[in-house]
């Protein structure tokens, strides 16, 4: 049946009790964990503490693999080395443990080894957990003194990742003194001069690959060179909360990210420069940089660089950075209203100096990939005509853009002209339509018609009051108002008409100002539009010289890292060719040797064989001997047995003739008389009437 323990069952290995321990965070399923080869259960001694747990790895079918014996016995004294004492394994074998192989097939080739407690550094990444600057050093010493020790007996893991490397140093289980503060686990693929090569080589895992040799198989001493430098490079900067909000996930690095130029690739080599120092940083970009593993540091290179890193100087670091936020936070806060205009933004240099605004300081080393991404990202938006969203990029790069720089004055004309587009200005200079009811011509028309009813009024008043005898006075008197409100009415006429000509005048005269306007508006938009150009020409001229200047700089650094990177090769060469050699002389000596132990044992197993088969010879001659006689006296028997009457017996007799005949026929065919002797018992046993010969 299949190994499926539930948390409680009794497991009985090399005549010790084990039980199997409770998941602690799944009561009522089994402690396992789940890796590329197999599971892993603990199992904690009946009479014993959780402090000796054990770890009992049960291999998938594919990896049950009878020489995992002999690595085993190899790989034992190495469990004494800091963060290998996963390798004092014990494995299952039929011999030592065949009922309980008999019970659960599983089991076969299982190996029971220390169980190690804490996290994996998996489980730190994943869980985004913060270091101080004190853990991460004491991490990244303990993982570079193991690697060194390693390297330094020809060994490496092979699968060195993130899950394969565990942390006791955050474990709650006591009594713990002993242990490193870094534990490798899963070094079934562990390369060694006495180890044998596995038949599927794994190609490393993802974030901790280089990129050059995921597509073949880890198997050779430099194996761990790439990963062990990230995994470091990871821990030192765990303790920069910068660096784990970029991570990517399960590792801080992507897959696809390997050996390339990246964000988190910058963000991750400036953090140790300022945290650690520069010759922490060269190792991890020596290693970034490195065209195979034997170019990548020593695990004794970044022990040796580690051993005089001080925590306290990456903790005055990050007080620093938290005061700069602060400071920067003040400020925003400070300036925020003002910063929501875009004519802020666009301040001269005369208002910065004066202290207005806050200068912009210059684009740090491994920002400038962040700063051409937003600006690129900006002009996108800006041609997909999505004003808003282009002016908000703008907005967010002017404050990571130097001073005084080409780019700056770029941005600042970008984002004007973005701000102009969404919130066009009221034009002034139109003139302002007035009601009709307030307009010129509206009131000098009722001024006209008010003054006729003021004098028809009296006038009919006074028709009405007078005699018929006076009526001729008061037709003169109404004809002379008529009269007047006419001359009047007329003068109105004339007044307006003359304020009409006066309005036209005007309005002519303010179309006229309204197109001189317009034109000399085009002219200095024009005007604007060639010094744009103009000056857009000088940028770009010294962009070119900037980008001229910096080629002249990447190719003098690349010129010197090469020339470096060779004198590395040169010398991992010398290194390789001084092992290789040590390697192959013991090889032949062990192989001489070997031939002629083997050539002896072989002369004495000759001997002994000869001896053998002529004793045996001896032994068959004086048994045959002994046979022919008993052969001649079981027939003399069955003879003297039918003369005697006693057919029973001569039966019995002959019985015993024919078979003791029958288990050497072939010999006893050609001795004397002794095949007749058998045809007649044949005979005989096939008629007892039949009387047996006297022979």
């Amino acid at each position: 049946m299949s190994f499926q323990p539930n948390p409680g069952d009794e497991v009985v290995i090399n005549d010790i009790a084990y039980t199997i321990g409770q998941h602690p965070a799944a009561p009522g399923l089994a402690y396992a964990q789940a890796g590329r080869q197999g599971i892993v259960y603990q199992l904690i001694p009946r009479n014993g503490s959780i402090s000796g747990a054990k770890a009992l790895k049960v291999f998938f079918p594919k990896f049950r693999i009878p020489a995992m014996v002999y690595q085993s016995e190899h790989m034992e004294p190495y469990s004494e080395l800091p963060g290998l004492q996963v390798c004092k394994r014990d494995v299952l074998t039929p011999e030592r443990n065949g009922a309980l192989i008999g019970e659960h097939p599983d089991l076969l080739y299982a190996v029971l080894m220390p169980w190690v407690h804490g996290l994996t550094w998996f489980d730190v990444i994943s869980d985004q957990k913060k270091l101080t600057a004190e853990e991460s050093l004491k991490l990244a010493r303990a993982l570079a003194g193991t690697g060194s020790a390693m390297e330094q007996r020809g060994l490496a893991h092979c699968d060195l990742s993130a899950p394969n490397v565990m942390i006791p140093f955050f474990s709650e289980v006591e009594n713990l003194g002993g242990l490193s503060a870094v534990e490798l686990v899963d070094v079934e693929q562990m390369y060694g001069s006495k180890m044998d090569r596995p038949d599927a080589l794994l190609a490393g895992s993802p974030g901790y690959a280089a990129h050059r040799a995921v597509h073949s198989g880890l198997w050779s001493s430099y194996a761990d060179r790439f990963a062990g430098a990230v995994i470091i490079a990871e821990m030192l900067s765990w303790s920069d909360p910068v660096i784990v909000d970029k991570a990517w996930g399960e590792s801080y690095f992507d897959q696809h990210e390997m050996q390339t130029v990246s964000e988190r690739y910058f963000a991750m080599r400036d953090s140790l420069q300022k945290r650690w120092g520069s010759k922490i940083s060269d190792l991890f970009i020596r290693a970034w940089e490195s065209h195979d593993l034997s170019s990548c540091p020593t695990f004794g290179e970044w022990f040796v660089a580690l051993a005089s890193a001080d925590a306290g100087q990456a903790d005055a670091v990050a007080v620093k950075e938290a005061e700069d936020q602060e400071a920067a936070a003040a400020v925003v806060a400070d300036t925020g209203q003002t910063e929501a205009n875009v004519s802020d933004i666009g301040m001269t240099d005369e208002k910065a100096a004066n202290g207005q605004i806050p200068s912009v300081r210059e684009v740090p080393p491994g920002q400038e990939a962040v700063v051409n991404r937003l600006f690129l990202q900006a002009r996108a938006l800006e041609e997909e005509e999505k004003p808003a969203a282009a002016l908000e990029v703008y907005r967010s790069l002017y404050h990571f853009i130097p001073n005084n720089s080409a780019m700056q004055m770029e941005v600042e004309a970008a984002i004007k002209g973005l701000d102009a587009k969404l919130n066009p200005k009221e034009d002034t200079s139109q003139p302002v339509r007035i009601p009709f009811y307030r307009s010129k011509k509206f009131m000098i028309s009722s001024a006209v018609l008010v003054v006729l009813l003021a004098g028809t009024v009296p006038t009919v008043k006074i028709l009405a009051d007078q005699a018929e005898v006076k009526q001729q006075e008061e037709q003169e008197a109404a004809r002379l108002a008529e009269i007047k409100a006419a001359e009047e009415a007329e003068a109105a006429k004339a007044a307006a008409l003359k304020q009409q000509e006066e309005d036209k005048k005007k309005q002519e005269e303010e179309a006229a100002k309204l197109k001189a306007e317009e034109k000399q508006k085009l002219a200095e938009a024009q005007k604007k539009e060639e010094e744009r150009k103009a000056l857009q020409a000088k940028y770009d001229k010294q962009a070119k010289y900037e980008a001229y200047l910096a080629k002249k700089e990447q190719q003098k650094q690349e010129a010197a890292k090469k020339a470096l990177q060779e004198k590395y090769d040169k010398q991992a060469k010398y290194e390789a060719y001084l092992v290789w050699k040590k390697e192959h002389d013991a090889q032949v000596a062990k192989q001489e040797a070997e031939r002629k132990a083997a050539a002896e044992a072989q002369r004495k197993q000759e001997a002994q064989r000869a001896a053998e088969e002529a004793a045996r010879k001896a032994a068959l001659k004086k048994k045959r001997a002994q046979n022919v006689v008993t052969l001649i006296a079981h027939y003399n028997k069955a003879y003297n047995a039918q003369k005697g009457k006693q057919i029973e017996d001569a039966v019995s007799y002959a019985r015993d003739f024919k078979n003791l005949y029958n288990s050497d026929a072939a010999y006893f065919k050609g001795v004397g008389k002794v095949a007749a002797r058998m045809s007649a018992i044949n005979k005989f046993l096939s008629n007892t009437s039949y009387n047996l010969p006297n022979l």
